[in-house]
Order: C-alpha cells, then sequence, then structure tokens
C-alpha cells in the first residue's frame, strides 16, 4: 500500500504509523461520553477517512482517505496545525 503524503511524495504503508479513524471528536464532559469515544467505535466496509503519521519521513500527521475493502488510497492530506 502507498500513500502519497503532501511533502514526502508517495511513500510505502510502513513508513506510516495508523493511529484510526479521523472522525470522533475529544468529548470534554461527561465519563459515559469519553467511554463512546474511546470504546465505541464503527468498523466501516468502505472508504474512512484515518489518521497516519509519518514517522519514517517528515513526521507529519496525515488525514487519509482509505477504502477499508480495497486498501485503495483516494486521498492525503495534512491534518490541522500539521501542515508546513
Amino acid at each position: 500500500m502507498r500513500i502519497s503524503c503532501p511533502f514526502c511524495g508517495s511513500r510505502d504503508s510502513h513508513e506510516f504509523v495508523y493511529r484510526g479513524d479521523a472522525a470522533p471528536i475529544r468529548p470534554e464532559s461527561s465519563e459515559t461520553a469519553f467511554y463512546e469515544y474511546v470504546y465505541l467505535r464503527d468498523n466501516i466496509a468502505g472508504v474512512m477517512i484515518e489518521h497516519w503519521y509519518h514517522a519514517q519521513g517528515c513526521r507529519h500527521w496525515l488525514v487519509v482517505a482509505r477504502n477499508t475493502v480495497t486498501h485503495e488510497i483516494t486521498g492525503a492530506a495534512f491534518a490541522q496545525g500539521s501542515g508546513k
């Protein structure tokens, strides 16, 4: 699988660290909301927006659109506050 880093170009996925679904937003309220944020996630079969960290490259966080069935990557951009 290859990820097109906006800074480094096309790279092998082994250079990256996968964090997971980029959609959930950390709640600031109750313990129940925090529990749901940490443990209750959807397992989507299809295109998912994910966070990936380019550990062996530019060390930026990326938001990547990846099909979880085919592993096809259709886009990548710097995560908020991570771009140059």
